[in-house]
Order: C-alpha cells, then structure tokens, then sequence
C-alpha cells in the first residue's frame, strides 16, 4: 500500500477510473473540457493547466481520433476533412500526447488504442484488454507507464484473443455504429481495468 494519494484522471467525463480510487480512499479528481457525466470530483479545463498541481499519479486518456491506426482522413479525406486538416490536426493530437505524457509528476499512464504514437515516440510499456480483467469486451489499450509497474491481469475470461466478445458483431466489429457519441462511448474505460489499477496502483488506504 503507497497510501492515500492525490490522483488526477485526465480527459474522463465518466468518472469511471476517479470513482474506482475514490472507492479505496483515494483523493482522486477527474479533468474534462466538459462536465462530468457521474457526479463526483471534477476539474472543468484543460488538463494540461491542471497537471501541474502536485498530483501522485497522473492517469490520461488523450482523445484518439487522429492518433488511431483505424484513422481514414490522413490519406483520403472525408466529408469533414481534407487530407491536409487531418495531417494538421495529428500534429496537435501527437503535441498533446507528448505534452501529458511529460507532466511533472513522479507516476504517469498514458493510455490510447493501438496507433501511431508507437511509431511517432515509442513503443508502449504494454497491451491490455478488458477481457483480461473480468469485462466480456475487446479493446486492445496501450499503456505508456513512468514510474509504476506493469498491470497485472486480475479475471481472465476463457476464449483468449480470438474468442468473440459482447461487444462484438459478428464480424468483429464493435456493436457501437456510427453516431456523434460513438468515439465518447468507446473512450470509457472499462471497470476492470479500473478497478485494477486503483488497486495495483493505489491500494486501500484502510
């Protein structure tokens, strides 16, 4: 047990991850550019001001839509954007990455799909799927760590990498068709991992 820390969970509108360490007696804050959709602790702005603070463990989830390997835009374009937008707002999704992943703090999760930033900074300390944690679910998730250890798997589901989830089509695409809410929807973390980390990262302060 570290005991009790201040944890900032950066771009979390949920509140799932911030209530999982709230739950072990954390003093845990989530930060969004927009309220919290669960009632707790929650800092509205950029967490990019709020990282610096005097947080123990700083858990991000930079907005993936641009640093995605699924992204379409960067060579085609689409009715949104140009091939050039796109490219232009990459760069400053890769800015914000790197920024939050160099935040003064001692313990540091970057977390985003499979994407560039393997490519672009580096490879990630590791690959963790819900499946792996107790949610019938598959969501290959990057971990860039600083400071804290590997996230040890806790429920393991049978089936292994090939088995189709709940969330799944038939096809093996995700359930969540195209809508404005679906890249929102699918940034929730899911409470498993969760629950892991508060845990293997926090502990109980009782």
């Amino acid at each position: 047990m570290i005991g009790k820390m201040r944890v900032l969970i950066g771009c979390e509108r949920f509140g799932v991850l911030r209530d999982a360490f709230l739950a072990l007696g954390h003093d845990a804050y989530s930060c969004d550019v927009v309220p919290t959709e669960a009632p707790g602790p929650h800092i509205q702005g950029d967490v990019r001001e709020a990282m610096v603070t005097g947080w123990d463990l700083f858990i991000v989830h930079p907005d993936c839509t641009f640093l995605t390997v699924a992204n379409t835009y960067l060579k085609r374009g689409c009715s949104k954007y140009t091939p050039t937008e796109a490219l232009a707002l990459q760069q400053v999704a890769i800015d914000f990455f790197l920024c939050v992943a160099e935040a003064p703090v001692a313990r540091v999760c970057v977390e985003n799909p499979i994407g560039v930033m393997s490519r672009r900074w580096r490879k990630p300390d590791q690959i963790v799927q819900p499946w792996q944690f107790g949610d019938d679910a598959s969501k290959a998730t990057c971990l860039w760590l600083r400071g804290l250890p590997l996230l040890q798997h806790t429920t393991v589901l049978p089936g292994g990498p090939k088995a189709r989830r709940a969330n799944q089509t038939s096809s093996g695409q995700n359930r969540l068709g195209p809508s404005p809410q679906r890249a929102m929807l699918r940034a929730k973390t899911y409470p498993g991992i969760a629950a892991a980390m508060a845990l293997q990262w926090g502990g109980s302060t009782a």
